[in-house]
Order: structure tokens, then C-alpha cells, then sequence
């Protein structure tokens, strides 16, 4: 499977923030500082997926967004896309990753990450918009160890 990726801005970019929400993702926050999103196409620059993450600090992030577009479902893509992310943070020195879900407990689990209860959230975390505003209460916290 081929896969191509580059980073957008939603600014440029308005099928991110039309795929986020038609997965009922959060993109009231789109735009604000510290967070970077990253589209994966095909060979054929047809749409794959978008994944998103939001810098906490100069070691940890806040993977705040991965959808596949409904065209490629079933066709195991979160994953490599997940892991193209968690090494490209590796590789920019970031030690730790967050997820904040209601959808993908099980399949971050799966590649390794812990549930936290949200109650021992960082204070860096507990800051965000998606921590205190966006995901609700039942949103469940996983932690890795890049």
C-alpha cells in the first residue's frame, strides 16, 4: 500500500475540518497555536486520512485527532498512520503521548498505550481545550512512552 504525507494547515486544507467533523471530532479549535495535522493520500492524491497533534510541551503531545475518510475504512490504515506520527514525534524529541477518546481506547491500546485515570492528568494536559472544554467527561485517557 502506498502512502504519501504532508502536513496542512485547516486554513488550506478544508477537508480536514470536514472530515474531522463528519466524525464527530472536535474542530472548533482548528486554528489556535501549537497544533500540527498531517494528511495521507495515495498515489493517486486521493484522500486516505488526517491525523492531529497538539504540542503540551517541549517532550509531550496530544494526539487530538485520526480519522480515515469513509472511502478507505477496513483497510487497516489507522495504524500505520498512528505509528508514522508516533515516529515523527520520536524523531522531534518528544517522550511522551496523550489521547483524550471516546472512539479509539481499545485500538491505542492495542499499540501500547495505558489507560490514566483523568483525575492524574498533567497539569500541561489539563490546560488544553480538549481536556477542559471539547471531549467530555466520559473521554477516556491513555498515556505511551515514545
Amino acid at each position: 500500500m502506498e502512502m504519501h504525507v504532508e502536513e496542512v494547515r485547516p486554513q488550506t486544507c478544508p477537508e480536514l475540518a470536514a472530515e474531522l467533523a463528519s466524525a464527530g471530532l472536535p474542530v472548533d479549535d482548528l486554528i489556535l497555536p501549537g497544533r500540527r495535522f498531517f494528511r495521507f493520500w495515495d498515489g493517486h492524491a486521493e484522500p486516505m486520512g488526517f491525523i492531529g497533534v497538539e504540542a503540551l510541551d517541549a517532550d509531550a503531545a496530544l494526539l487530538r485527532s485520526l480519522v480515515v475518510v469513509p472511502g478507505q475504512r477496513g483497510r487497516g490504515l489507522a495504524r500505520p498512520m498512528t505509528g508514522w506520527l508516533l515516529n515523527q514525534l520520536r524523531g522531534e524529541g518528544v517522550t511522551e503521548i496523550w489521547v483524550l477518546t471516546t472512539t479509539i481506547a481499545e485500538f491505542v491500546a492495542r499499540m501500547g498505550f495505558d489507560r490514566v485515570e483523568r483525575a492524574d492528568a498533567p497539569a500541561v494536559l489539563r490546560a488544553t481545550r480538549q481536556f477542559s472544554d471539547l471531549c467530555p467527561a466520559s473521554a477516556v485517557l491513555l498515556h505511551k512512552t515514545l
